[in-house]
């Protein structure tokens, strides 16, 4: 009893429906974009901070993580001004001194051998009312430690 000529998008009696496959292609196609395009923006302060310092990534991670589990953007802009900041490396610096500081320390040996053959020697004493010193601590004194 229907008219013989239907429009294209109505779907014929016993076929289907091939502009709601289309479209279903279509939404399914663009939602995968959308989340993508979504999970890379929100990525972004995290691959920025990449390159940095182990600390400063992690410290942007978590305010990502937290960005996406809490819905709280606050987070996420914290961490993108954190990933554009440089934090300068202070520590690089200090172990390398103190790498120097150690190698100093040991090619004096001269100080360190003379006080452990005086101590094996002869033990000092420094007053009658002094106990006196152990080899250990007559060689560590000459090693510059404390005792």
């Amino acid at each position: 009893m229907g008219p013989h000529h239907l429009p294209f998008y109505l779907a014929p009696e016993s076929g289907t429906d091939v502009l709601m496959v289309v479209m279903g292609i279509f939404l399914v196609a663009t939602l995968i974009w959308v989340g993508t395009l979504y999970l890379r923006l929100h990525s972004l302060p995290e691959r920025m901070a990449h390159k940095s310092e182990k600390l400063q990534f992690e410290i942007v991670a978590i305010l990502g993580l937290l960005a996406l589990f809490t819905h709280i953007h606050l987070f996420w802009v914290a961490g993108l001004l954190l990933a554009m900041i440089d934090i300068p490396d202070f520590g690089t610096p200090l172990r390398s001194i103190a790498g120097s500081v150690e190698k100093i320390a040991d090619t004096m040996p001269d100080t360190g051998a003379e006080a452990e053959d005086e101590a094996k020697s002869d033990p000092v004493s420094l007053s009658p009312h002094l106990p006196e010193k152990t080899r250990a601590d007559v060689a560590k004194e000459a090693r510059g430690g404390h005792v």
